[in-house]
């Protein structure tokens, strides 16, 4: 449930009150947070708030965390696919020569 902060016209005492969204704002002072020793029923407005901010606390979130079991399947068999091609290719510091296997030299006869 939302708190929202009213402001009494009457009184000018300022006050926040846990509401449901689905409730209709206020338009009297209730009689429960009015300072005054007598209840003097005065108008309310919901005053504009900047609201909380969302916390996320935790070791961290990520895009990928709630991705569809479809999207997490394509992206696996994806990863395999492309993981045999890089053990194919030569690793970053050698040439292609050295890559490649040597040929076997021949005696003459």
């Amino acid at each position: 449930m939302p708190t929202y902060q009213y402001v009494c016209a009457k009184c000018d005492h300022e006050f926040e009150l846990f509401q449901p969204i689905a409730d209709a704002a206020l338009t009297v002072c209730p009689k429960e947070h009015c300072p005054g020793s007598r209840w003097g029923k005065g108008k309310v407005k919901r005053r504009i708030t900047a609201g909380a901010g969302i916390i996320f606390k935790g070791s961290g979130f990520y895009t990928t965390d709630y991705r569809s079991e479809g999207y997490q399947q394509a992206a696996k068999k994806e990863s395999e696919a492309a993981a045999p091609k890089a053990a194919e290719s030569p690793a970053k510091g050698e040439t292609k020569a050295a890559a490649k296997p040597e040929a076997k030299k021949v005696k003459p006869d």
